[in-house]
């Protein structure tokens, strides 16, 4: 005959509670000792009653125990992590290999290489992707055609304003060495006429002969 297994549950007597805490409690601890003795083992056991007082065996120090515990927990959660994250990278990476690939594909086609395999859905739709690269091809180029042709229009006008300084400076310039020419005439006129003037300024009383006589003198 087979016995089924007995369910177990919580004792709802509150004293046969308590007194199969007791029970069980010391043969835990017990049994804890007799590990750490027998198998020299180190052995940490923590109780809390269900009105909270503590119960607690160590085979050597307590706080150590726990410290050790926590490094070991530790140490396999960060292996744990390192091999999570070196999958992670595995897999990226495939995935990055494979997208690689299907545009170093994609790219030979738009070249014109591979496309004995192509169907004719493929080689319309390269032929529209052409279309747009195309178009915007010539779309950037009018842009660059535009920004060069401002480009000179502002250099043709910075030009011109230059030109028409320089002119107005010559046309001063001119005009100043004009009248320096004109007042240098003037006066060279001046001085000629005042060097080779014989105009006789002197009044003589007399004959002709006396006049001449003084002159002379003179």
């Amino acid at each position: 005959m087979v016995r089924g297994k007995t369910q177990m549950r919580r004792i709802e007597n509150a004293t046969s509670r308590q007194v199969t805490f007791s029970k069980r409690r010391n043969g835990l601890l017990k049994k804890a000792f007799e590990l750490s003795v027998l198998c020299d083992a180190e052995v940490a056991l923590i109780i809390f009653s269900p009105r909270g007082k503590l119960y607690e065996f160590a085979s050597s120090s307590m706080q150590e125990t726990i410290e050790r515990y926590r490094s070991q927990v530790k140490d396999v959660q960060t292996d744990t992590s390192s091999v999570e994250d070196v999958q992670h990278l595995k897999n990226e990476t495939a995935i990055m290999a494979k997208k690689v690939e299907l545009l170093e594909v994609t790219k030979r086609k738009l070249l014109g290489e591979g496309l004995g395999s192509s169907t004719i859905e493929d080689l319309v739709r390269i032929e529209q992707q052409l279309e747009r690269s195309v178009c915007i091809v010539r779309a950037r180029k009018m842009q660059v055609y535009n920004e060069q042709i401002e480009q000179l229009k502002a250099k043709e006008k910075l030009l011109a304003d230059e030109n028409a300084i320089l002119t107005e400076k010559c046309e001063v310039q001119k005009d100043q060495v004009t009248e320096e020419e004109a007042r240098r005439r003037t006066d060279f006129h001046a001085v000629e006429n005042g060097e080779n003037s014989d105009v006789e300024t002197e009044l003589f009383i007399g004959p002709p002969e006396t006049r001449n006589k003084q002159r002379w003198l003179k």
